[in-house]
């Protein structure tokens, strides 16, 4: 700016000098119009002289100046959930000993039906001491029945089981079944006999006659415990027959051989001893 006014003024010195020296000499007052269009034309001249060439600048509009790299927000990685087994909501059982099922926990309940090794049966409930299971009866006869948890395993949600109270323990009824279990001798010769205890009722006491219907000989045996002879040496004794126990006892012996021989053998156990207390009688004939 300071450039352009200097410019003038030395143009405007020049001009009014050259036209001093050319024109003359008169005291009229020269035409400021015209004076001015003349410095106005000397002007232009100079200053399109004077004016650097300049070459146009041209800006790219389609071109970014700045690269702008886009950042990526990492995508959260979704771990896949475990695959759970369901379990099912039935509690079951089964059995690797073929188990009794009774219409109550305990063996003094009849027994109703038995759960074998391969069977699954469906849990109802369970006992307070939880040593007994309640379940769907596998056989026919009444549709729930008590199982004994010793051979068992459960599956499925059992956790929760209602727990049922045992029906009353029944009244044990004294019951034993007998059969002929062969003969022997040593001295003189006599016949085994097999006892089964199939009540609930423990036996302390025995009796045994054994009457030849041949011969019409009698021979009798009262005892307090249950002995088996076997031959001349050995022998074995026990004291009582339990429920659900078996025993073999040997009758008094014949001074002959009692073969082919029909004989009569009526057996009398009682819960106490010496024959007394609850008793019961068991008849068998048979021929050794």
């Amino acid at each position: 700016m300071l450039k352009s006014k200097s410019i003038l003024l030395s143009v405007s010195v020049l001009l009014i000098a050259s036209l001093a020296c050319v024109l003359p000499a008169t005291t009229s007052t020269p035409d400021p119009n015209v004076i001015n269009t003349a410095i106005a034309q000397t002007l232009a001249v100079m200053v399109s002289k004077a004016a650097p060439s300049l070459a146009p600048i041209i800006m790219a509009t389609d071109t970014p100046i700045f690269t702008f790299t886009p950042t990526l927000t990492p995508t959260e990685t979704v771990t896949p959930s475990p695959v759970f087994t369901a379990t099912p909501l039935v509690p079951q059982i089964s059995v690797s000993v073929a188990t009794n099922c009774r219409v109550g926990p305990g063996k003094a309940y009849d027994r109703v039906s038995a759960l074998l090794v391969g069977e699954v049966a469906e849990v109802i409930g369970r006992d307070p001491t939880a040593n007994y299971w309640l379940i769907r009866n596998p056989e026919s006869g009444p549709e729930f029945c008590w199982l004994w948890g010793e051979f068992a395993t459960l599956t499925g949600n059992f956790v929760n089981l209602p727990m049922f109270t045992p029906p009353p323990t029944p009244t044990p009824v004294p019951n034993f079944t007998a059969s002929y279990g062969g003969k022997d001798t040593c001295v003189g010769w006599w016949v085994d006999i097999d006892l089964d205890n199939t009540g609930g009722v423990a036996f302390e006491s025995v009796s045994l006659t054994l009457r030849d219907t041949v011969t019409n000989t009698v021979q009798s045996v009262y005892s307090n415990n249950f002995t088996d002879i076997d031959g001349c040496l050995d022998s074995e004794t026990k004291e009582n027959l339990s429920p659900g126990g078996t025993r073999t006892i040997s009758s008094p012996a014949f001074a002959y051989d009692p073969a082919g021989h029909k004989l009569r053998a009526t057996i009398t156990l009682c819960s106490n001893n010496d024959n007394s207390g609850t008793c019961i009688t068991q008849v068998i004939t048979f021929t050794p």
